[in-house]
């Protein structure tokens, strides 16, 4: 028998072995991905940081940058989530243990080759699309590996009942897969470049509809089904509504995928087609409330958990970001905000309040809940190292959303603002130019949520490791 798996009697075999891979490559891409985003974000306080070499130029990094948190990041955090729950909730192992191992090893090779082709320059210049054919390809390869793990654990399951979070991971997985195929439809030319088989305003649209929806999907559904699976975990209670939890599933994957069009206002889009992406969006707002309140309520009875429980802090923080970002973008899709916030740095605040504040925390408070289960211990080697790391991200999301927003809003109140004759009151370089203090904000605000995600890779190694110090005096902290 594998070292990687355990039984007891009639316990079924788990495969914890690929969920450990994937746990401790979200931390690795994690503090690189973020890593980047700091570089970048210097670079736009200091331009003279790339030192004039290509390679390091900002429009290389940031597609490097988005990558590397989105799919390197998150996609590990996913990974991890969906093999670990799928086993427990269907009370079976997962359907093919050397293909669950190939996707994990398959993924750590796209990243790599994401990590050298970006910075060379080699892209189709599609945002969060940007990687060459070939790299789509291998995508490809493992992705459907990873439907076939997953919905062969689903129909091999000992349990009748499907839980709800893995309702969200069939979803994710199975929009991904229509997303990706049909934005990545291309002309190869050569080995390292290929032309979108779609032009003008349709590609734009079709790269729009895979955009928002990577967020929608990729970003939320998958995310959405670690909520409702760890919280209830970490919290020790029940799902508040379990009914309110498919009324939210079925709602979200029904709404979500027509959205995309609002990332389009003002374009050579048709404006039904504007239209229709506003009035969904705001239709989204139900459904994502409705699944931030059921997670919200899920705490009905273990407020109290809040004061010594960093990990469900993060958790919980996590669905207050979850709740801000989804009425955010709704309230951005209206046209005439988006009149004003398309284009500034408002669009930028917002991204990350859902990047930094929904997708890491609830990812980080995942890996904390996490790694003592698949290492045996009874919990992390430092809680109060899971504290500070709560407060440092906190503390940095926020720094960077709000000097986001006032960047923004400032951008869009001087790029309209016209004098009595019709000129422009201000130039654009005088936009940039009142922007630089939010720059600097942003990139204190990047640096302290990195200096965390080095506090939790410390925090992992020793959990890794075995080390009972600090464990044996949180239990004593606690105890008191």
């Amino acid at each position: 028998m594998s070292s990687n798996v355990t039984t007891s009697g009639e316990t079924p075999v788990y495969n914890t072995r690929v969920v450990k891979q994937f746990a401790l490559m979200t931390v690795v891409w994690g503090i690189v991905g973020m890593l980047v985003g700091v570089i970048i974000a210097a670079e736009l306080v200091w331009p003279d940081l790339n030192m004039q070499l290509p390679w390091l130029h900002f429009g290389r990094l940031r597609p490097l940058h988005t990558n590397a948190v989105i799919f390197a990041f998150g996609g590990c955090a996913l990974f991890a989530s969906v093999y670990h729950v799928v086993q427990r909730t269907c009370h079976t192992p997962l359907f093919c243990n050397w293909l669950a191992g190939f996707t994990f090893w398959g993924w750590q090779l796209i990243i790599v080759a994401a990590a050298l082709t970006l910075p060379l320059g080699m892209t189709s210049g599609k945002e969060y699309a940007e990687l060459e054919w070939p790299i789509d390809i291998a995508i490809t390869l493992v992705w459907v590996s990873f439907s076939v793990v997953f919905f062969g654990t689903i129909i091999k399951r000992t349990t009748s009942h499907i839980y709800v979070a893995n309702w969200f991971f069939g979803a994710f997985i199975i929009a991904v897969a229509v997303l990706h195929l049909g934005n990545s439809a291309a002309v190869p030319i050569s080995l390292t470049k290929s032309y979108s088989a779609y032009g003008g305003a349709i590609d734009a649209m079709i790269q729009w509809w895979y955009g928002h929806n990577a967020v929608g999907f990729f970003l939320t559904a998958g995310f959405l089904g670690m909520m409702y699976y760890f919280v209830p975990k970490q919290a020790e209670r029940p799902v508040y509504s379990y009914r309110l939890s498919i009324v939210h599933f079925w709602a979200l994957i029904a709404v979500y995928i027509w959205a995309g069009p609002h990332h389009l206002m003002y374009s050579a889009l048709p404006d039904w087609t504007q239209s229709l992406g506003m009035v969904m969006s705001l239709i989204l707002l139900a459904p994502s409330w409705g699944g931030m309140i059921n997670g919200m309520m899920t705490l009905s009875g273990a407020w109290h958990k809040l004061r010594y429980d960093p990990t469900l802090r993060f958790l919980v923080v996590s669905l207050s970001f979850y709740g801000m970002s989804t009425f955010e973008g709704p309230m951005m899709s209206i046209k005439t905000v988006n009149a004003l916030s398309h284009n500034t740095d408002w669009t930028i605040g917002h991204v990350h309040s859902g990047a930094l504040g929904w997708v890491a925390m609830v990812s980080i408070g995942m890996l904390y809940h996490l790694i003592p289960v698949l290492y045996k211990r009874s919990q992390m080697y430092s809680v109060q190292l899971i504290n500070l790391h709560f407060w440092l991200s906190t503390i940095g999301t926020v720094l960077y959303i709000a000097s986001m927003w006032v960047n923004g809003i400032a951008q869009g109140l001087m790029w309209r603002a016209f004098n009595t004759d019709g000129t422009l009151t201000y130039s654009f370089a005088e936009s940039i130019e009142a922007s630089y203090p939010g720059y600097y904000v942003r990139l204190l605000g990047g640096t302290i949520f990195l200096f965390g995600m080095f506090i939790m890779a410390y925090n992992v190694w020793r959990t890794v490791r075995g080390d009972e110090q600090k464990q044996m005096a949180n239990a004593e902290v606690q105890a008191a």
